[in-house]
């Protein structure tokens, strides 16, 4: 990681998601906004969409210095803040959505508070040697927290691949 470059999370204005990377882009700013295959159904056909995993929200990794140019670019309405001050995210959590995107189809997001429960790794699988939160866990699914981002991710893992 580059020295004072960090991950943060954007609110973009509804729907803006793909054009604020895009115009992100043409600033030369790194960026990244998750998009997922979802298949939509019509009457007279089915397509594949990409489709933003997250709504209203794009990732920047910029220096601090430069967070007042990324408000600038159209679409951006605010960073996402906590305890009045951009939150980071962590590299190890952008990292995870990457994963979970590469790897698995149909991811759910649920907006949820967070709680401190059980610390896994996971040891076999397409997910090998990550870590995160597990809030719960069923049959063959598992909940991994995202905590900067207040968010959850599930996808379908054998429990027999994680430890504690």
């Amino acid at each position: 990681m580059r020295t004072g470059v960090q991950w943060y999370a954007l609110y973009t204005k509804p729907f803006w998601e793909k054009k604020v990377a895009g115009l992100l882009a043409m600033h030369g700013i790194e960026h990244y906004c998750p998009l997922q295959r979802i298949q939509r159904k019509w009457s007279d056909r089915k397509k594949i969409i990409m489709e933003p995993l997250f709504k209203s929200y794009v990732f920047v990794r910029v220096p601090e210095k430069e967070q007042a140019v990324v408000k600038q670019v159209s679409g951006v309405l605010n960073f996402v803040n906590y305890l009045g001050k951009p939150a980071i995210i962590r590299d190890e959590e952008i990292d995870t959505i990457k994963h979970f995107l590469n790897e698995y189809r149909n991811i759910r997001l649920e907006r949820m508070e967070f709680n401190v429960n059980d610390r896994v790794r996971i040891i076999s699988g397409p997910l090998m040697t990550l870590e995160g939160d597990v809030l719960e866990v069923k049959h063959k699914t598992v909940k991994v927290l995202l905590p900067s981002l207040g968010f959850s991710m599930t996808a379908e893992i054998d429990k027999a691949n994680l430890i504690k």
